[in-house]
């Protein structure tokens, strides 16, 4: 069992830059992969950035690469996405995910437990 609590969503203008973090607690933090998705009003729940047990392999959706960040921390059991140069088709509800197993960091059934979301606005 893994219990996950976001923060670091808000409202941003264009271009401007936000953290997320996502704090994990129960298993062992270093042992599993890590993703963060988004959903937007309408839309389902998209892929955006993932990241393996170590840190050492990280993964993008094509929307995001060369802008947003994800990084891990395993001594303070966090997984963080920095976005840079925001826009308004940014604005979702962001969740970071366990990667339980499966073949594939970019599919949404290969993650397991999921955090509660927070929401991020970006103004134009």
């Amino acid at each position: 069992q893994v219990q996950l609590v976001e923060s670091g969503g808000g409202l941003v203008q264009t271009g401007g830059s936000l953290r997320l973090s996502c704090a994990a607690s129960g298993r062992t933090f270093s042992t599993y992969g890590l993703g963060w998705f988004r959903q937007a009003p309408g839309k389902e729940r998209a892929f955006v950035a993932a990241i393996s047990w170590s840190g050492g392999s990280t993964y993008y959706a094509d929307f995001v690469k060369g802008r947003f960040t994800i990084s891990r921390d395993n001594a303070k059991n966090t997984v963080y996405l920095q976005m840079n140069s925001l826009k308004p088709e940014d604005t979702a509800v962001y969740y970071c995910a366990v990667r339980g197993g499966g073949s594939s960091y970019y599919t949404r059934g290969s993650y397991n437990y999921w955090g509660q979301g927070t929401q991020v606005t970006v103004s134009s």
